[in-house]
Order: C-alpha cells, then sequence, then structure tokens
C-alpha cells in the first residue's frame, strides 16, 4: 500500500518507516488487521514497517496515556499514529537507557523527534501540525519524569492493554495474571517444526549449523532459532523440510493420534499448520475445510511445498457450520476443529489483536464455535476422536464451551486432554509459547 503522491525523504531512511507505520497503526486505531496492510507492503520495507509497528502496539497503552496528557486533541488520525508511535521509541531511546524489544533499534531521542518532524514536513496533510508535533514531542522529553509518574496510575499505560482486557484476565487468572500480561512485551523467537515426511530433527539442525545459523531442539519435532530470520530465505525453507509453528499448536495433531487410512476432518483448516501436522504424522484421507478461499489458496502453496499434497486431499470452500454444503455422508474417524475465536493467546506474535478485539466480540465468537462443533459432532463415527481448539485464553472460548457441549451431547466423553495452555515466556530451560486450549472427545454409543 505505497502512497500515492511524492516523497522528500529517501526510501532507506527512517522518516519512510515511521509514516509506512504510522498508516499501519492508523489501520489498527480504526479497528482493522494489521495484517491487511503489511500485506500489500513492498518485501524491502515490510521487515522494518512490522517491527516498528509492533513496538508502538506493544506500548500503545502507555502511549495513549502521555498522548492524551500532551495533546488535547488529534488534528487527523496519521498525525495521531505518528505521535504515538514516535512517543513509544522515545520512551526506549537513548535517552531512557533500555530497550525491551530487541527487534527495533534504539535511536537518540533527537534523531526521533527530527525523523518524525521530517515525516510531517513531506506530507501535505501533515505539514500544518509540523510545529504541534515538534513542540509536544519535546514537552514529553523535558517532562518525562513527571509523565512516567502519573503514567504508573493507569493500568493501561502500566500493561498496554485496554482495560476490559486487562480486569477480564485478573478475573480470571487471579494468581497469574502479571505473568500473561507481561510475557507479550517481548518479540517470541522463531520456531518450527520438522516435516519428517521430508527429513528430520538431525539433518535440520546440522543444516542449520553449517550456515551458521544457531538452533537447539525442543519437543518431538521442534526447533527455536536463537535470533529472528527472513523465513524465506532459511536453508530448507523452499525444500520443504519444515514448517513455522508455536511450540503450543504443535501439541495439537499428535493428540489425534491419526493412523494410516483413517478419514480426516481439520475443519477451520487454513493457513494449513496443523493440516500438515496430521499428513506429516500418517497417510490418511482428508479433507481440509475452510470458509476463506485466500486463505485456503495459502494452505495449497503450504502443502506443495511440504510435498504432502497427494489425490487423497481434498481441499474445500465451506461453512463448517453448514454441513449440507459440503460433507459427501461418509463418516470422518477424526476430526480438528480449530475454530474461529478472539486469538486472545496469540497477542505476543499479533500485537494488534488486543486493540482490535471488543468484549462484546467474545460472546459473538462462542456463538459461532458453539455452532461449528454442534454440526461438525454428527459427522464424526463413533469410537472416532474430536478435538476441540482455540488460541484463546477466555474461559468462555474454551472450558465453558466443553461444559455446554458436553451438557448437550450425551454421546460425547472427555478424554484426558492439555486443557488451557496459558502463554509462557522462554528461559534457559524452556521454550516460550501461546495461549492455547485444547479439549479432546470421543464419540461412545449410546
Amino acid at each position: 500500500m505505497e502512497p500515492t503522491f511524492k516523497f522528500h525523504f529517501k526510501r532507506d531512511k527512517l522518516s519512510l518507516q515511521m509514516y509506512m507505520s504510522s498508516c499501519a497503526l492508523d489501520e489498527v486505531l480504526n479497528g482493522r488487521s494489521l495484517n491487511l496492510f503489511l500485506d500489500n507492503l513492498d518485501h524491502n520495507i515490510r521487515p522494518s514497517v512490522q517491527s516498528l509497528t509492533f513496538h508502538a502496539l506493544r506500548n500503545l497503552g502507555w502511549a495513549n496515556f502521555v498522548g492524551n496528557y500532551l495533546i488535547k486533541s488529534y488534528p487527523n488520525g496519521i498525525f495521531r499514529s505518528l505521535f504515538l508511535l514516535s512517543l513509544t521509541l522515545l520512551k526506549f531511546s537513548s535517552f531512557s537507557g533500555k530497550n525491551l524489544d530487541l527487534q527495533v533499534p534504539v535511536y537518540r531521542d533527537f534523531t526521533i523527534v527530527n525523523e518524525s518532524v521530517k515525516v510531517a514536513k513531506s506530507i501535505p496533510f501533515l505539514r500544518p501540525y509540523k510545529g504541534l508535533l515538534n513542540a509536544s514531542l519535546r514537552s514529553f522529553l523535558r517532562g518525562s519524569s513527571e509523565i512516567s509518574i502519573l503514567a504508573k496510575k493507569s493500568s493501561q499505560a502500566i500493561w498496554n492493554y485496554p482495560e476490559w482486557w486487562i480486569e477480564k484476565i485478573k478475573t480470571n487468572y487471579p494468581n497469574r495474571w502479571i505473568e500473561i500480561l507481561s510475557c507479550t512485551d517481548i518479540q517470541a523467537p522463531l520456531t518450527l517444526r520438522v516435516n519428517i515426511k521430508n527429513s528430520n530433527r538431525d539433518n535440520v539442525l546440522n543444516l542449520f549449523n553449517d550456515n551458521g545459523i544457531e538452533a537447539k531442539a525442543f519437543g518431538f519435532n521442534g526447533i527455536v532459532l536463537e535470533k529472528s530470520y527472513s523465513v524465506k530465505e532459511l536453508p530448507g525453507f523452499q525444500q520443504g523440510m519444515w514448517s513455522v509453528q508455536d511450540p503450543g499448536a504443535q501439541l495439537a495433531a499428535p493428540l489425534l493420534c491419526v493412523r494410516d487410512g483413517m478419514n480426516v476432518l481439520d475443519a477451520c483448516a487454513a493457513p494449513g499448520g496443523k493440516t500438515s501436522h496430521l499428513l506429516e504424522l500418517a497417510d490418511i484421507d482428508l479433507v481440509a475445510l475452510d470458509s476463506n478461499r485466500s486463505r485456503l489458496g495459502r494452505l495449497q502453496e503450504n502443502l506443495d511445498r511440504l510435498n504432502l499434497y497427494s489425490n487423497n486431499i481434498k481441499i474445500i470452500e465451506g461453512d463448517a457450520k453448514q454441513i449440507g454444503q459440503w460433507w459427501d455422508g461418509k463418516l470422518f474417524d477424526i476430526i480438528l476443529a480449530d475454530v474461529p475465536c478472539t486469538a486472545s493467546g496469540i497477542v505476543r506474535k499479533h500485537p494488534d489483536i488486543r486493540w482490535i478485539k471488543k468484549n462484546d466480540d467474545i460472546e459473538s465468537f462462542r456463538l459461532i464455535q458453539s455452532s461449528i462443533i454442534d454440526s461438525l459432532w454428527n459427522t464424526l463415527a463413533p469410537g472416532g476422536r474430536f478435538l476441540y481448539s482455540t488460541c484463546s485464553i477466555f474461559p468462555e472460548e474454551c472450558v465453558y464451551q466443553v461444559l455446554l457441549f458436553l451438557e448437550k451431547h450425551n454421546d460425547a466423553l472427555l478424554l484426558d486432554s492439555p486443557g488451557q495452555i496459558l502463554p509462557a515466556r522462554s528461559n534457559v530451560l524452556t521454550v516460550g509459547h501461546d495461549g492455547f486450549f485444547f479439549a479432546l472427545f470421543t464419540k461412545v454409543k449410546t
């Protein structure tokens, strides 16, 4: 999504990155997904814009508090976003002496102010407000100590989440709420799952080592990289030797105990992380279902890259709630229902989620989830396994759904399951992971 007018700054300068990041931040503040904006950027500028925007979003509660303190009314949305972005950079500038987000360089405070004002000078609709921008940023630098004290009285400024989200986490996890809210401050490490039909973990680790890439094993077939890389440039990507997948998400497919010849449904399958994992574990007949055509295209691309696509796989565009539109009547031995949700468990990797989602969205998703699993249950064979999965940490989408499902279906038996997995930081001993929920059922004869 490139601007249509002529810039007065060079493409490799911080000012351009700041302007594009301000546009991205404005999209989020208007309730739109960040990915929709980033996907339209030139690949040369996307990494820097994404890093700046992620940094701003992880500190947006604090920036909103400070911004409202310094400026009572913003002249337009892009000015607001540019100002808030600049504040988050100043928060961790050389002026403050620290930066927790290692994806973003530490800039000198005067560099941040100068580059921000340069953006305002270069953009026609921002030019009249360059003086306001300059004065406000310098006011922050002069009064940062006083402002920091005031900010400590605001829960949004402290935790960088909306108030309703903070209160919800406090209520549901009274002993762990601080850990949950704070573990999303830093960019998640890059974690991979080895495609065991195409390679093995030792081979991939040796390949990385030969190319000077520091990596270590975790779990059954997982690998975590010590640094961030452009995924497509890593060795083994084009050869389909591995996929990117969170450690928590890697738990899903093994729970289903797939065996050769089974008839399997992966509902809400795109973009295919769990689909490919199922195919790596056994030679199965698989239906990959999703209602989003473009995301199904990505699923097909992933299966092709991993050399997993075959005639035993059907990729179908359809609504999981409307089984009459796509189901041929043959019962499934295995069903994976990775249902749509608020994605409240994956804000570490998608920091825009906390600012896009609203409290009312939880009930909307809960109704969709309930309808999906009630419908899909009719397609499961007796004795079959059914995995209900979300990337949420809100109980309404997780344990409450399980209790309601069991109440409605007397032929459903809950098996040993991970249940609620809460987000966790990486440390010396363990690989961090996002938040997920897994409930495994089997259908019994009544």
